[in-house]
């Protein structure tokens, strides 16, 4: 089997490795000429997996067509801000009746859409019952380090999902199927803004209360927007919801957190992401998320304070407040 990944990122050059062990060659597209070269002749991802000896049935390539020709499955991973540009210029050796797996968590801000909406968007037919999403908790590091992973592949089309599935099986990556496409998805992309809130609080030191307050609220907000949206609440509370939710909240790896916590701490957001290799997506989501919030008429007060905080220069302890001193409700209205 041969299968390409787009995007020579952290992700993408790691969940390459994974696919190494399956299949014979593993196509791996990026647009850094010296990175490609590096991976090809060092095996090693130095700009963004040091260390981490990536498998030399990889070949990496500056060229779509090159990493592209005889795939039977793809992998995007790509920002989500750059999967339209991207999936545009692969259009034309986008091989047909392969499985297409998103990797990417967020929510294009001009259109709304989720990745595999954004890709029915872009793709003719023909390619829309072969797409699929592939979330869940599931740092690029330990995944390339072939630590214990475990993951969620949603498509409508079981056998598609089914088939990612087991291309991706190996001794430390494990995923769990889904036909619930919608709800993994905004799981994955809402989870990134929640994470920034955490990492907000976590750089005021306010505490572990205050975190655990804000995951479990964080996730009340998120599958309200998922059931809005067609999801299935279950979904949730599984890998690609409250899985991703901890991890993101909660680990030292986080960009998002990280994001936040310099938030927290003061800092102006673009001197942040200015100091940044790597993109921390719920900074762009945090947009999408309030615009979709007043679209279809969901409250989701962390979201929106994260997005107030983020591009309004919101004070993070006025933000505090205010959610605190909120009017009264029921929990589980």
């Amino acid at each position: 089997m041969r299968a390409a990944v787009i995007g020579s990122g952290s992700f993408g050059t790691a969940l390459a490795n994974v696919l190494a062990v399956n299949c014979e060659q593993v196509g791996l597209w990026g647009r850094d000429a010296a990175l490609a070269d590096a991976i090809n002749t060092r095996h090693e991802n130095s700009g963004y997996l040091p260390g981490i000896p990536i498998s030399p049935r990889v070949q990496a390539t500056t060229s779509l067509k090159v990493a592209l020709e005889g795939a039977e499955m793809v992998v995007l991973a790509t920002p989500s801000h750059a999967t339209r540009d991207v999936i545009s210029h692969a259009l034309p050796y986008l091989p047909k009746h392969a499985p297409i797996i998103t990797v990417a968590k967020g929510i294009e801000n001009e259109t709304l859409l989720t990745m595999t909406e954004l890709l029915e968007d872009c793709l003719p037919e023909e390619y829309h019952p072969y797409i699929a999403v592939l979330s869940g908790p599931s740092f690029a590091k330990e995944l390339a380090q072939r630590m214990p992973t475990v993951v969620t592949i949603a498509s409508h089309w079981d056998k598609v999902a089914v088939r990612c599935q087991k291309a991706l099986q190996t001794e430390t990556f494990r995923s769990y199927t889904s036909n619930d496409v919608v709800g993994v998805q905004y799981g994955g992309a809402l989870k990134n803004v929640i994470a920034i809130a955490a990492g907000i609080a976590d750089g005021l030191g306010m505490g572990h209360n205050a975190r655990a307050a804000i995951i479990t609220r964080g996730l009340a907000e998120i599958t309200r927007l998922a059931v809005r949206k067609g999801g299935n609440p279950l979904t949730l509370s599984g890998l690609s919801g409250m899985g991703d939710l901890v991890l993101t909240c909660t680990g030292e790896l986080s960009r998002n957190r990280h994001v936040g916590m310099e938030l927290g701490r003061g800092r102006a957001l673009q001197e942040i992401l200015a100091d940044m290799k790597q993109v921390a997506e719920g900074v762009k989501t945090a947009k999408s998320a309030r615009d979709l919030s007043r679209k279809v008429g969901v409250e989701l007060p962390i979201c929106d304070q994260v997005y107030a905080i983020a591009y309004e220069g919101k004070s993070a302890r006025a933000a505090v407040v205010e959610l605190m001193t909120r009017q009264p409700k029921s929990e589980l209205v």
